[in-house]
Protein backbone atom coordinates (compact mmCIF):
# COMPACT_ATOMS: atom_id res chain seq x y z
CA UNK A 1 0.00 0.00 0.00
CA UNK A 2 2.87 2.11 0.78
CA UNK A 3 4.23 2.07 -2.96
CA UNK A 4 0.75 3.49 -4.08
CA UNK A 5 1.13 6.62 -2.14
CA UNK A 6 4.51 7.13 -3.55
CA UNK A 7 2.94 6.77 -7.18
CA UNK A 8 -0.51 8.90 -6.24
CA UNK A 9 2.32 11.11 -4.48
CA UNK A 10 4.08 11.49 -7.71
CA UNK A 11 1.45 12.09 -9.94
CA UNK A 12 -0.23 14.39 -8.09
CA UNK A 13 3.49 16.15 -7.96
CA UNK A 14 3.88 15.98 -11.72
CA UNK A 15 0.33 17.50 -12.07
CA UNK A 16 1.40 20.25 -9.67
CA UNK A 17 4.38 20.77 -11.81
CA UNK A 18 2.84 21.04 -15.31
CA UNK A 19 -0.23 23.56 -14.01
CA UNK A 20 2.50 26.10 -12.55
CA UNK A 21 5.00 25.69 -15.55
CA UNK A 22 1.71 26.84 -17.75
CA UNK A 23 0.91 29.52 -15.69
CA UNK A 24 4.50 31.05 -15.01
CA UNK A 25 6.30 30.08 -18.29
CA UNK A 26 3.62 29.03 -21.19
CA UNK A 27 1.75 30.73 -23.18
CA UNK A 28 -1.41 31.41 -20.68
CA UNK A 29 1.95 33.61 -18.68
CA UNK A 30 2.16 36.23 -21.77
CA UNK A 31 1.01 39.60 -20.69
CA UNK A 32 0.20 42.72 -22.80
CA UNK A 33 3.14 44.46 -20.89
CA UNK A 34 5.56 41.69 -22.03
CA UNK A 35 5.90 43.52 -25.73
CA UNK A 36 5.06 47.14 -24.64
CA UNK A 37 8.79 47.87 -25.97
CA UNK A 38 10.40 48.26 -29.45
CA UNK A 39 10.24 50.58 -31.83
CA UNK A 40 7.21 48.85 -34.39
CA UNK A 41 3.78 49.23 -32.95
CA UNK A 42 0.89 46.81 -34.00
CA UNK A 43 -2.45 48.81 -34.43
CA UNK A 44 -5.06 46.39 -36.16
CA UNK A 45 -6.37 49.64 -38.31
CA UNK A 46 -3.41 49.90 -39.90
CA UNK A 47 -2.10 45.96 -39.72
CA UNK A 48 -5.11 44.35 -40.15
CA UNK A 49 -7.40 46.72 -42.61
CA UNK A 50 -7.99 46.44 -46.65
CA UNK A 51 -7.54 42.60 -48.21
CA UNK A 52 -6.12 40.40 -46.07
CA UNK A 53 -4.48 36.71 -46.58
CA UNK A 54 -3.87 34.50 -44.03
CA UNK A 55 -2.66 30.78 -43.91
CA UNK A 56 -2.29 28.45 -41.03
CA UNK A 57 -2.82 25.55 -39.53
CA UNK A 58 -4.33 23.88 -36.32
CA UNK A 59 -3.30 21.40 -34.16
CA UNK A 60 -5.15 18.78 -32.22
CA UNK A 61 -4.98 17.94 -28.33
CA UNK A 62 -1.84 15.68 -29.25
CA UNK A 63 0.57 18.44 -31.17
CA UNK A 64 -0.26 17.17 -34.40
CA UNK A 65 -1.15 18.89 -37.29
CA UNK A 66 -4.89 18.32 -37.50
CA UNK A 67 -6.05 20.58 -40.59
CA UNK A 68 -4.65 23.53 -42.83
CA UNK A 69 -5.86 26.23 -43.95
CA UNK A 70 -6.34 29.60 -46.18
CA UNK A 71 -8.17 32.41 -45.88
CA UNK A 72 -9.28 35.72 -47.87
CA UNK A 73 -10.50 38.35 -45.05
CA UNK A 74 -11.84 41.97 -46.19
CA UNK A 75 -11.37 44.45 -43.01
CA UNK A 76 -12.87 47.97 -43.34
CA UNK A 77 -12.39 50.71 -40.41
CA UNK A 78 -14.11 53.81 -39.43
CA UNK A 79 -12.14 55.23 -36.95
CA UNK A 80 -11.85 53.06 -33.61
CA UNK A 81 -14.84 50.53 -35.18
CA UNK A 82 -14.03 48.23 -37.67
CA UNK A 83 -15.43 44.62 -39.34
CA UNK A 84 -13.21 41.86 -40.56
CA UNK A 85 -15.15 39.34 -43.27
CA UNK A 86 -13.25 36.46 -43.17
CA UNK A 87 -13.45 33.35 -45.75
CA UNK A 88 -11.64 30.19 -44.82
CA UNK A 89 -11.06 27.12 -46.78
CA UNK A 90 -9.73 23.92 -45.32
CA UNK A 91 -7.73 21.07 -46.96
CA UNK A 92 -11.07 19.22 -46.49
CA UNK A 93 -12.52 20.92 -48.28
CA UNK A 94 -14.72 22.31 -46.30
CA UNK A 95 -14.95 26.17 -46.67
CA UNK A 96 -16.53 28.91 -43.64
CA UNK A 97 -17.92 32.44 -43.23
CA UNK A 98 -17.30 34.73 -40.18
CA UNK A 99 -17.65 38.08 -39.28
CA UNK A 100 -15.75 40.03 -36.66
CA UNK A 101 -17.06 43.21 -35.02
CA UNK A 102 -14.24 45.56 -33.29
CA UNK A 103 -14.41 48.38 -31.21
CA UNK A 104 -10.61 50.13 -30.24
CA UNK A 105 -10.03 51.97 -27.22
CA UNK A 106 -8.37 55.19 -26.95
CA UNK A 107 -6.06 52.99 -24.44
CA UNK A 108 -5.57 50.10 -26.87
CA UNK A 109 -8.07 48.21 -25.40
CA UNK A 110 -10.24 45.55 -27.61
CA UNK A 111 -13.57 44.82 -27.84
CA UNK A 112 -15.09 42.19 -29.87
CA UNK A 113 -17.98 40.24 -31.31
CA UNK A 114 -18.69 37.51 -33.56
CA UNK A 115 -22.42 35.35 -34.17
CA UNK A 116 -20.52 32.44 -32.51
CA UNK A 117 -18.81 34.06 -29.71
CA UNK A 118 -20.34 33.24 -26.24
CA UNK A 119 -20.72 37.17 -25.01
CA UNK A 120 -17.84 39.53 -25.85
CA UNK A 121 -14.14 39.35 -25.95
CA UNK A 122 -11.94 41.74 -24.54
CA UNK A 123 -8.03 42.17 -25.50
CA UNK A 124 -5.42 44.72 -25.64
CA UNK A 125 -2.70 46.03 -27.68
CA UNK A 126 0.41 47.46 -26.68
CA UNK A 127 3.59 47.55 -28.48
CA UNK A 128 4.47 44.89 -30.83
CA UNK A 129 1.72 42.44 -30.06
CA UNK A 130 -2.12 42.44 -29.07
CA UNK A 131 -3.87 39.60 -27.16
CA UNK A 132 -7.95 38.83 -27.82
CA UNK A 133 -9.58 36.36 -25.04
CA UNK A 134 -13.56 35.35 -25.99
CA UNK A 135 -15.08 32.30 -25.94
CA UNK A 136 -16.42 30.50 -29.04
CA UNK A 137 -19.31 27.91 -30.09
CA UNK A 138 -18.04 25.49 -32.28
CA UNK A 139 -20.41 24.66 -35.28
CA UNK A 140 -22.89 21.57 -34.73
CA UNK A 141 -20.83 19.31 -37.08
CA UNK A 142 -17.45 20.18 -34.82
CA UNK A 143 -19.19 19.26 -31.65
CA UNK A 144 -21.11 22.33 -30.80
CA UNK A 145 -18.77 22.69 -27.67
CA UNK A 146 -18.42 26.40 -26.50
CA UNK A 147 -14.13 26.94 -25.76
CA UNK A 148 -12.23 29.21 -23.97
CA UNK A 149 -9.93 31.27 -26.78
CA UNK A 150 -6.80 33.24 -26.21
CA UNK A 151 -5.33 34.47 -29.32
CA UNK A 152 -1.83 36.53 -29.64
CA UNK A 153 -1.17 38.28 -32.67
CA UNK A 154 2.46 39.28 -32.86
CA UNK A 155 3.63 42.49 -35.54
CA UNK A 156 6.58 40.99 -37.56
CA UNK A 157 9.15 43.54 -39.01
CA UNK A 158 7.57 43.01 -42.66
CA UNK A 159 4.13 44.38 -40.93
CA UNK A 160 2.84 40.26 -41.23
CA UNK A 161 0.67 39.23 -38.16
CA UNK A 162 2.28 35.92 -36.78
CA UNK A 163 -1.68 34.85 -34.58
CA UNK A 164 -1.21 31.88 -32.15
CA UNK A 165 -4.11 30.67 -30.48
CA UNK A 166 -4.93 28.26 -27.82
CA UNK A 167 -8.41 26.46 -27.55
CA UNK A 168 -9.37 25.27 -24.37
CA UNK A 169 -12.50 23.12 -21.98
CA UNK A 170 -12.59 22.99 -18.84
CA UNK A 171 -8.90 24.49 -18.47
CA UNK A 172 -7.31 21.92 -20.97
CA UNK A 173 -5.84 22.44 -24.45
CA UNK A 174 -7.57 20.71 -26.93
CA UNK A 175 -6.56 22.68 -29.73
CA UNK A 176 -3.67 25.69 -30.86
CA UNK A 177 -4.04 27.01 -34.52
CA UNK A 178 -1.09 29.28 -36.10
CA UNK A 179 -1.69 31.51 -38.53
CA UNK A 180 -0.09 34.01 -40.61
CA UNK A 181 -1.83 37.41 -41.86
CA UNK A 182 -0.44 39.83 -44.39
CA UNK A 183 -2.25 42.67 -46.12
CA UNK A 184 -2.49 42.33 -50.32
CA UNK A 185 -1.90 45.12 -52.46
CA UNK A 186 -4.86 46.21 -54.58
Amino acid sequence: MEALGYIVFGALFMLALALLRERFAGFGAQRPQDYAGGTDRIDLRKHLSGAIKCDGVIYGPTGRVVSRFTGDFMAKWQGNRGVMQEHFTYDSGNSQDREWRLELGNDGSIRAEADDLVGVGHGQQTGTAARLCYRIRLPKEAGGHVLSVTDWMYLAPNGVVVNKSQFRKFGIKVAELVATMRRVDA
